[in-house]
């Protein structure tokens, strides 16, 4: 399969790579894809909620009332919680929400969102990405040239670049990322895909 390579001002240099079918090409698969992303999030989560339960609370444990005889409930402490101020029954723990997901797996996800991308028309190959300062101004420049200034976009680059990297933090729909750490989460929540051309090998090595 054969891509155009477009500059930054959004026009046709005239070349073309190739591109794997492999890895640009595949029939996507779904669920693996969902699973992919389910395992990111899940590592997002910190997982240090927690809630004190009955044995944690400060409180006396004085037995409230005799046993029998009141016409009421069995109570043996404030800490109880049934009352106001208690411990919480079942209250969240600190835990750990990551799972293992396997090479193969990921390798599968990766591979169906990018080919949906390309099905998509939302995947465009760059001649390159590069800036002489650090300016958000210019970096918008170039999203507005390759129209989608009010989009989502991920910027694929084959090595970090300052410049790039600074002028682009600031702005909430764009992302900018090394081929090397592409994920599945990153691909999907983009509108649009953008990979310089030197960035094609290094993830058709790291996805085949």
């Amino acid at each position: 399969m054969e891509l155009q390579i477009l500059d930054t001002k959004g026009k046709d240099t005239g070349k073309k790579v190739e591109v794997s079918d492999a890895v640009f090409g595949i029939e996507p698969n779904d669920h693996a894809i969902y699973l992919d992303v389910k395992q990111y999030l899940a590592a997002q989560r910190q997982g240090t909620h927690k809630a004190k339960e009955r044995g944690e609370i400060t409180g006396s444990t004085r037995k409230l009332k005799k046993q029998k005889g009141t016409g009421t409930a069995r109570a043996g402490s404030i800490k109880s919680p049934i009352f106001r101020g208690g411990g919480r029954i079942f209250g969240p723990r600190p835990r750990d929400y990551s799972f293992k997901l396997n090479k193969k797996q990921k390798q599968l996800a990766r591979k169906s969102a990018l080919s949906y991308k390309v099905k998509e028309g939302a995947f465009t190959v760059l001649n390159a990405v590069e800036l002489k300062a650090p300016k958000t101004k210019d970096f918008v420049s170039i999203l507005s040239n390759l129209k989608v200034a009010d989009k989502k976009s991920l910027i694929v680059l084959t090595e970090g670049n300052e410049n790039v990297l600074l002028s682009s933090r600031n702005l909430k729909n764009t992302k900018v990322v090394m081929a090397e750490v592409l994920n599945t989460y990153d691909i999907v929540h983009a509108d649009n895909v953008f990979a310089v051309e030197g960035a094609i090998k290094i993830i058709e090595e790291k996805f085949n």
